[in-house]
């Protein structure tokens, strides 16, 4: 199938940029063919964050997006910064922070609901929405090296990688132009970015693994408009992280922990830190009465300014996160990911107007480097290696020094441009520089454990497909993981999908590393994570995976 602009991922940047692309042709009056493929059963079905969302992109896409009903309903009205002990908490004062560290003319939402808005505006204006459609290769041209297309809707393949009477065996959708927008970690864009050499001049990506919980509490309880975030405990000051809490919509608390990756306890469990969170005094009495009524895992870009790659390359471009925009101090990235969507979609559009094709297209970085995007992520750039270098009371002390500067200035530094350094992987420590942690038994009430989790997730994938998790050595877990990291797979992914099993439990003999791929919510934790870089996340079967409501 032939298109002028191909574009992998149904989640904000992708649909902007699908958009953008039929907004510019009808103002023009001329014809452009756009595809969008979705992996998840449903538009907005994998999209999970926080969300405050900041609507400055939505504001360009459609000025008039509040009477055409876009889902954004709750205002930010009361903003709170917390710093959390084991026994209490110090509130800081939001005018010691920058304007834009402030929540002022941002929403509380869902950002699934707001995709699920954006499918809808992007099919009345003439795109083609495939959900339920994995793209699982890239189509190159052999000649050019470019990228021509991928390969999408592949089903039907057993646990052996044989055709199953229910076989189809995919298609191939070409475009002028591809559009990776497969949000963080993808597997099309990391072969992409190895191929084309597009973070030789950048920073290594950092990460963080974001878990949430979204609950329904009495009417009573209910304060909409709230935002409340903090920093400390359960994590130590040398383990980066921070919490959000926020009220919006029917009675909702949207609650979740960020724990960023490069983390060297290899018996951290993001998932059990934040269970133990729920239970602190700041925290436990905005649930109390509540229903949990969904859960939800993802990775988060964190490297910002100076880990962004090129951006576009023979063929396409990456947007959104799977370029890395998120602002780590703002805990947002949305606008970004829209915004890079539509700057995209611009250059693709004058190009193919003019008659262009499978070139790169350097409009776009250009476009970036002087769009507000780069001023906003140029701002922040040292606030994530501050808070690595230096913990996270110093480091964010210093950040938060150096972020006023910045913003008085323009994105003048003292510090310049700090480096990351090592990959999140290569932070992990050796277990025998460590204690393990005794985290407490869920009490079923406020904490949980990871299986009851999952199941709210709505996760579910073919049984018999081939699993969607490859190890590249198939003896490393056991060989090298157990004894030098005591397996951190089992303790980093929020869903159980990573067991060590030994056949006698009592004297941890034979172990065996088993792999439960049915109970992956696609957070691509172990793909970032795992210290031998021996696990790779692929895309399993379409319409795999968790769905969403109201995440």
């Amino acid at each position: 199938m032939e298109y002028d602009v191909v574009i992998i991922g149904g989640g904000p940047a992708g649909l902007s940029a699908a958009i953008r692309l039929k907004q510019r042709a009808e103002k023009d009056g001329k014809d452009i063919n756009v595809a969008v493929l979705e992996k998840s059963a449903e538009i907005g079905g994998h999209i999970l964050s926080g969300a405050v969302i900041d609507p400055k992109a939505l504001n360009e896409l459609f000025p008039n997006w509040k009477e055409m009903g876009a889902p954004l309903e709750t205002p930010v009205k009361e903003d709170k910064f917390l710093v959390l002990g084991p026994a209490g908490q110090i509130s800081l004062p939001m005018f010691a922070m920058p304007p834009f560290m402030h929540n002022d003319g941002c929403y509380i939402g869902s950002l699934g609901n707001l995709a699920r808005w954006l499918g809808e505006q992007a099919e009345a204006l003439g795109v083609e929405v495939y959900p339920g459609m994995a793209a699982s290769h890239v189509v190159w041209d052999d000649e050019t090296g470019r990228v021509k297309g991928v390969v999408a809707g592949v089903f039907g393949i057993d646990r052996e990688g044989k055709p199953t009477g229910d076989f189809q065996p995919g298609i191939e959708l070409h475009g002028k132009y591809v559009f990776i927008a497969e949000g963080v970690r993808g597997s099309l864009a990391k072969t992409i970015l190895a191929r084309h050499n597009l973070c030789d001049e950048a920073e290594p990506q950092k990460f963080g693994i974001g878990i949430k919980e979204l609950w329904q509490i009495p009417a009573e309880n209910h304060k909409p408009g709230l935002v409340q975030h903090t920093v400390g405990w359960p994590l130590d000051d040398k383990t980066g992280g921070g919490t959000f809490l926020y009220h919006f919509g029917d009675r909702y608390v949207s609650i979740g922990s960020v724990v960023h990756l490069n983390y060297k306890n290899p018996y951290l469990s993001p998932f059990d830190e934040f269970q133990r969170f729920k239970h602190h005094d700041a925290v436990a009495h905005h649930l109390e009465g509540g229903t949990r009524v969904s859960y939800g895992a993802r990775a988060i870009t964190e490297g910002g300014f100076q880990s962004v790659p090129k951006l576009a390359f023979p063929g396409g471009a990456l947007i959104g996160c799977s370029a890395g925009f998120v602002n780590v101090p703002r805990i947002k990235g949305s606008h970004n990911a829209m915004k890079t969507g539509m700057l995209a979609a611009d250059a693709a559009y004058d190009a193919v107007i003019a008659g262009r094709s499978g070139d790169v297209l350097e409009a776009y970085e250009a476009a970036y480097k002087a769009s507000w995007v780069y001023k906003e992520l140029k701002i922040v750039r040292n606030a994530k290696p501050m808070l690595s270098k230096f913990g996270t009371m110093l480091g964010g002390a210093v950040s938060m020094f150096d972020m006023w500067v910045n913003h008085l200035t323009g994105g003048f530094s003292f510090f310049g441009t700090l480096k990351h350094g090592k990959t999140d992987a290569a932070s992990t420590e050796p277990a025998s520089m460590h204690k393990p942690i005794a985290y407490p038994k869920p009490d079923g009430k406020l904490s949980f454990d990871k299986l009851s989790s999952v199941f709210i997730s709505n996760t579910n994938h073919a049984e018999d497909q081939p699993a969607h998790l490859k190890l590249l050595d198939p003896s490393v877990p056991i060989n090298v993981n157990l004894p030098k990291y005591g397996e951190p797979a089992r303790l980093y992914c929020p869903a159980g999908v990573y067991e060590v099993v030994y056949a006698n439990e009592a004297e941890k003999t034979d172990p065996r590393f088993v792999i439960n791929a049915q109970n992956c919510v696609h957070c691509k934790t172990c793909d970032i994570k795992d210290p031998s870089q021996n696990i790779v996340w692929t895309t399993p079967e379409g319409a795999g995976g968790p769905n969403y409501p109201n995440m």
